[in-house]
């Protein structure tokens, strides 16, 4: 049996979520007291703090799992990443149905565990998208069909790996 394929994220989105889930671990001992305060007001049914203390526990023991998946299941390592081909990790710059001025520039990876740049789109490899331009070189043009049934063409315009000085660097110059 072979293992999954992992996931890419950017080392900023690991080193966010990496610190999240350290602070959600810490504040277990403070949900769990309390709950136990809650507890010792008596009645359970009619105890609104006990039933709040309960509910933030349930979620933050659901991102606790979420955050945990995602790390399992991601890397920040790009295999074969190659400056001009899309990849997993690749900031791509394209045009869409042959209109150079219909462009958009992002990010192929996970959506859920997407970089911290707000300007740049993330498109998961698996998307309509992202599937159809994986491995795609310059020049190249693919198509895919989005979910409204239309087919759509894109065009690679170019194809980088993501690079989190150069989009820092960017987004303070935009400033």
């Amino acid at each position: 049996m072979t293992e999954p394929q992992k996931q890419y994220i950017t080392p900023e989105t690991k080193r966010k979520l990496e610190e999240e889930l350290n602070a959600l671990i810490a504040h277990r001992p403070v949900v769990a007291a309390e709950i136990n305060e809650r507890r010792e007001e008596g009645d359970l049914k009619e105890n609104a703090g006990y039933d709040a203390a309960r509910e933030m526990q349930v979620e933050e023991e659901a991102r606790i799992a979420q955050i945990t998946k995602i790390l399992t299941n991601s890397t920040t390592e790009r295999a074969a990443a190659e400056e001009g081909v899309a990849h997993v990790g690749s900031v791509v710059h394209v045009y869409y149905n042959n209109d150079e001025s219909n462009k958009e520039t992002f990010l192929i990876g996970t959506r859920a565990a997407a970089s911290d740049n707000k300007d740049l789109e993330t498109y998961s490899e698996q998307s309509p998208l992202g599937a159809a331009v994986l491995g795609a070189r310059e020049g190249d043009t693919c198509e895919y069909t989005a979910p409204n049934g239309n087919v759509i063409t894109v065009t690679i315009v170019s194809a980088e790996p993501y690079d989190s000085q150069k989009y820092a660097t960017m987004r303070a110059q935009q400033s």
